[in-house]
């Protein structure tokens, strides 16, 4: 198989369903930025981190498949390859179990630290992005809400999970200085 369709030259691109769409639909961005946010954290993988770390990221690698594969498919009604409670339930747990490890917060702190845990901080970045795009995305047409909260959720992780790997490189949080 041909990686090159040329069916895109046009500047659309195909959804599932055989629907096609301009490639510059706030559709399209979002589930871009989403993939741009996977290739980020592949990235990060490359780095030497925690066998808890890295089984983290790899299943959030595949995660950000399903919400690309449910941005991408507009039959709202077809319940394959959608983001579920069950998958923010389970960043919820991996947050709440990541913190315990932490010091609490007092202050904001900058982004940065061991390589690792900037790379992560940046990946939180695009999904922010990504988020937003998503958000702006359900402005224009219906989506499953499910994507917004997941990503929410996934930035939320991405930022405890620099300090986590910071911590264990015993690399401190930079404080925010006004």
């Amino acid at each position: 198989m041909k990686i090159y369709t040329k069916t895109g030259d046009d500047g659309s691109t195909g959804l599932q369903g055989n629907y096609r769409i301009d490639k510059s639909h706030p559709r399209i961005i979002s589930y871009g930025t989403v993939d741009e946010a996977n290739a980020s954290l592949g990235i990060v993988l490359t780095y030497s981190l925690d066998e808890d770390v890295v089984s983290i990221l790899t299943q959030i690698q595949n995660d950000l498949f399903v919400v690309g594969a449910d941005l991408s498919n507009t039959n709202l009604n077809d319940s394959k390859n959608r983001v579920s409670l069950e998958m923010i339930e389970n960043l919820e747990l991996h947050i709440d179990k990541f913190e315990t490890e932490l010091p609490q917060l007092t202050n904001f702190i900058l982004p940065g630290g061991d390589a690792s845990a900037a790379q992560l901080h940046y990946v939180r970045t695009v999904v922010r992005r990504a988020e937003s795009q998503t958000v702006l995305l359900s402005e224009k047409d219906e989506i499953n809400s499910n994507c917004i909260k997941y990503l929410n959720r996934l930035s939320d992780l991405f930022f405890v999970m620099g300090r986590l790997i910071n911590k264990r490189k015993n690399v401190p949080d930079v404080p925010w200085k006004v």
